[in-house]
């Protein structure tokens, strides 16, 4: 069945970088839009990248373009987000999702997230 895997969390200092990979199995993720969300506790989950399934253009939000980079590693199946100048505001739970017809879709599968922390 279709499963996305989210790894490369952890704890890192202000200004350092970081790079989440979203791997997927069951599914070819090249054909999927893949969204990397970030979500806070007692905020509203938001999205902070897309890379399209139909021809890879990238979208991110203002608070990370410019330090965030979102690409494909194809040959893991997998989509990356590299993270650089890092502030303690990137400080949340990081979460992947795939949807068929565009990032601006419902996303119907979804890996479990993964914990990044930036603090001195």
């Amino acid at each position: 069945q279709k499963q996305l895997v989210e790894s490369g969390g952890g704890l890192g200092q202000p200004g350092g970088s970081l790079r989440l990979s979203c791997a997927a199995s069951g599914f070819n993720l090249d054909i999927y839009s893949v969204g990397w969300f970030r979500q806070v506790p007692g905020k509203e989950r938001e999205i902070i990248s897309c890379i399209e399934g139909s021809d890879d253009r990238t979208i991110y939000v203002d608070s990370v373009k410019g330090r965030f980079t979102i690409s494909r590693d194809k040959a893991n199946n997998a989509v990356l987000l590299q993270m650089n100048s890092r502030v303690p505001g990137d400080t949340a739970v990081y979460l992947c999702a795939t949807d068929l017809l565009g990032c601006r879709g419902g996303y119907d599968v979804w890996g479990q997230g993964t914990q990044v922390t930036v603090a001195s």
